[in-house]
């Protein structure tokens, strides 16, 4: 199986990018984790997206706030797909780095998930990797159905209890 790069721009992004190890894990999913600036280090982010497909990876997630260019340096700079998880911080509040995480040129695409939205963007990342991994696509069935089953429960129970409110 191919794996799953975790890269956040500071390491006080971690608390909302374990949600996406916690995820990738669950599904068996190896992942490395790395933190690496667009701004203050870009000679090493460029050079891991370089390497990325050498190296054995098959998805690179990234995780920045603000001006959150590291999404876009990473697509720049590798042909793998690229998820931006953009984060809550700032004046605006994320705002800022949701558009300059989906605001790409033409030809350098980054796949961008809601703001904090990491859980998601390791289930993206697991269904770009069950393209190639019938196992993960497996996975991926069976907690669609099991999601679809707790809806389920809980509609026959909002349904029971407003049955008793109907006059």
């Amino acid at each position: 199986m191919k794996k799953a790069a975790v890269v956040m721009g500071s390491a006080s992004d971690w608390p909302v990018v374990k949600a996406a190890c916690a995820q990738l894990g669950a599904y068996g999913i190896p992942f490395e984790t790395r933190v690496l600036s667009a701004h203050r280090t870009p000679e090493e982010a460029g050079a891991f997206a370089r390497s990325a497909r050498d190296q054995g990876f098959g998805v690179i997630l990234c995780a920045a706030g603000m001006a959150a260019h590291l999404a876009g340096a990473f697509a720049a700079n590798t042909t793998l797909p690229v998820i931006g998880i953009p984060l809550r911080g700032g004046a605006l509040d994320g705002l800022d780095a949701l558009l300059s995480t989906v605001q790409m040129p033409s030809g350098i695409p980054v796949a961008t998930v809601a703001v904090n939205g990491a859980k998601n963007a390791a289930v993206l990342a697991a269904e770009i990797l069950a393209v190639s991994d019938e196992a993960l696509a497996e996975k991926l069935a069976a907690e669609r159905a099991q999601m679809a089953r707790e809806v389920r429960e809980k509609e026959t129970a909002v349904r029971k209890e407003a049955q008793t409110l109907d006059g």
